[in-house]
């Protein structure tokens, strides 16, 4: 991993990105904490406090050189040096190399947010949309995803009571900074983001999108009366039409789709009877006059339905195709929280948190660079199945007098494998071409 970040440049990268500056005598070397933390990360820490296992570990301070190892206390001093202009400065610097180390283009944007659970007093933690833990306090980071690259582009730490689409604006627009000049040719996101100052100004971009529509009133009604459904697969039934809410400048193309619940595991929402026709049952006299008022819904009652504003002009199937890979950053938020433990290291401070998350995310992007070189397969491995087969593997230094040796207790089933990726690695080049399956991470549950 160490042979594949020196091709790349890192060590020189961080030197040059304005990474805080240790005043006291004392102070480790910056470069060194960041790469003993990313390091940590790879081989399984999950909370600050595991950072003190590696600092017991004599292999990785003889292979880098280094005079002595820190333990938790001075990742933790190190984190609070840093403050929102550093964190913008420093990671805008780094996103933008790192992005610049792969020959993609024409990409897709993919736009989420998550839910940090915390269980103390933390700067920013409130209670706001929590549907696991109700009440509890918790962060709201917003990231951006490239599933081509399948790396995070963007990240921004938020407090737990902001929504979905809070400060999107000037994210999407670092975003598209950090991404220096590469096309963008696609923009998904889902319902939070349903909002007709950000169609705009994706409009005003020239940038298309495919947005998951929140279903008001108006577009319950248009489901309602559709009669022109086209079966596109066994229970799936799609259709589409134009939707103009009361403060948009003009109508926009909606792609409703509904999934039959008694032919498919539907997936998509239940319509709810509306507040009219609630009321209409109320002062009904009689079942045929209830019947009546129900006619609409009781047909309905057994879809799922979706809709998803574009300005694609591809036909409907397609547009619903391409929206579904969006899904895929449900598993890349899904990894990071577990195999990376973004939820593990948590300090007081906000302005320290968001610090350790992107370094966590950093962490995510060049181990994500790194297994489209371990493995010449469209199926990405995980975390821990790189871990177990390449990172634990008991090892020491052998000093010599011209060379040192590493001597590595690699069984021999994994020997050949490991060479192999050995000599991948001397001959990689930057910019490096990068390019996934969609889908090709399974879901954690198995889907």
């Amino acid at each position: 991993m160490h042979e594949f970040l020196d091709k790349m440049g890192f060590e020189e990268e961080l030197r040059s990105c304005g990474l805080p500056v240790q005043f006291s005598n004392r102070g480790y070397d910056p470069c060194q904490l960041i790469q003993g933390f990313l390091t940590a990360l790879w081989c399984g820490a999950s909370c600050y406090n595991d950072l003190e296992i590696y600092r017991r570990d004599a292999f990785f301070k003889d292979y880098h050189g280094w005079d002595k190892m820190a333990g938790q206390r001075a990742y933790v001093r190190y984190m609070n040096k840093f403050d929102q202009t550093t964190i913008s400065s420093v990671f805008h610097h780094i996103g933008s190399w790192l992005f610049d180390k792969v020959s993609s283009d024409n990409i897709t944007l993919d736009f989420d947010s998550t839910v940090l659970q915390m269980s103390g007093e933390q700067e920013g933690a409130a209670v706001g949309y929590n549907p696991k833990r109700k009440g509890r306090k918790s962060l709201h980071p917003i990231l951006a995803f490239c599933p081509e690259m399948r790396m995070v582009t963007n990240f921004w730490l938020r407090p737990g009571n902001t929504s979905a689409s809070t400060s999107f604006l000037p994210f999407l627009e670092d975003t598209l900074d950090r991404l220096r000049g590469k096309k963008v040719g696609l923009v998904r996101m889902d319902s939070g983001f349903f909002s007709g100052d950000i169609i705009e100004y994706l409009e005003m971009k020239k940038l298309h999108y495919i947005i998951s529509c929140k279903f008001n009133n108006t577009i319950k009604k248009s489901l309602a009366r559709e009669t022109s459904w086209v079966e596109i697969a066994e229970g799936i039934e799609i259709a589409e039409t134009t939707y103009k809410a009361d403060k948009w400048t003009k109508a926009r193309r909606i792609v409703m789709v509904r999934q039959d619940t008694s032919k498919r595991d539907a997936v998509g929402k239940l319509l709810k009877p509306t507040k009219k026709q609630v009321e209409c049952v109320k002062v009904a006299d009689n079942l045929f006059q209830l019947l009546i008022e129900f006619t609409d819904y009781i047909e309905m009652a057994q879809y799922r339905y979706s809709c998803y504003v574009t300005d694609l002009d591809l036909p409907m199937k397609p547009v619903y195709d391409s929206y579904r890979g969006r899904a895929d950053s449900e598993n890349r938020i899904k990894e990071i929280k577990y195999d990376f433990s973004l939820n593990g290291f948590v300090v007081n401070g906000f302005d320290a948190n968001e610090a350790c998350f992107n370094f966590i995310v950093l962490a995510y992007n060049l181990f994500s660079l790194f297994r489209t070189v371990i493995k010449n397969r469209s199926s990405a491995p995980f975390l821990k199945g790189v871990r177990y087969e390449l990172f634990a593997i008991p090892g020491k230094i052998k000093r010599g007098e011209s060379e040192d040796t590493i001597y590595l207790a690699s069984p021999g089933s994994g020997r050949l494998a490991f060479k192999s990726i050995w000599q991948e690695i001397q001959g990689i080049t930057f910019p490096r071409p990068v390019s996934y399956k969609q889908g090709t991470i399974r879901n954690r549950t198995g889907g």
